[in-house]
């Protein structure tokens, strides 16, 4: 199977999440994509409006319905804290698929500051997908000035499982304005009504 990993806090999961995941899915002739919910994020220690893993996992299986995404707590189940690791892991415990990391744009631009950055290129093919109002800043980033040699067309796409690693490609689609930000900013209190909305 061809299956994309997008990680984050999805705190919580919402539309944008998925819009962005099934735009990738086609983009990248993917068969599914997981969503690895994190326990912690390293970068994220200390944020103080982190809502419990288990709510957060959960508005992103309501998220992920009738739609070919699973979400996952293979972090919790590895007890792996950093996405080097993890993909180290899925990859022994699951040889017959073949995956691709795909991020945000946001994400790019502190990707050097990521644990061992320059394995992970070389572990996984990565799709970093466009978010408006990143693009100056993931463009100017340490991490970018190494890797943009490695960069790929988006018309080569789907044929990442053939690319020779370091590679990534920028994919650009139309943006969804949906924020985890804004979400908690209207509705603080967002898990503790799990089972009567999710944003």
């Amino acid at each position: 199977m061809r299956i994309g990993l997008l990680g984050g806090s999805f705190n919580p999961a919402h539309r944008g999440h998925r819009r962005i995941t099934l735009d990738a899915l086609r983009a990248l002739d993917l068969d599914e994509v997981w969503w690895l919910v994190s326990p912690g994020n390293p970068l994220k220690d200390g944020v103080g409006d982190m809502a419990p893993f288990a709510a957060r996992l959960e508005s992103a299986r309501i998220m992920a319905r009738r739609a070919p995404i699973r979400a996952s707590a293979i972090e919790r189940e590895l007890h792996t804290r950093y996405t080097l690791d993890t993909v180290r892991r899925v990859q022994r415990r699951y040889p017959g698929h073949d995956f691709i990391w795909l991020m945000g744009e946001d994400n790019l631009e502190q990707f050097h500051r990521w644990r061992g950055w320059r394995s992970i290129a070389r572990a996984i093919p990565i799709a970093v997908i466009g978010r408006p109002g990143y693009n100056a800043a993931a463009h100017a980033t340490p991490a970018l000035g190494w890797f943009r040699r490695f960069q790929r067309r988006p018309g080569q796409a789907k044929n990442w499982t053939m690319w020779s690693l370091p590679a990534f490609v920028l994919l650009r689609f139309r943006p969804d304005p949906t924020s985890a930000t804004g979400l908690r900013a209207r509705d603080p209190d967002w898990f503790r009504h799990m089972g009567r909305n999710v944003p």
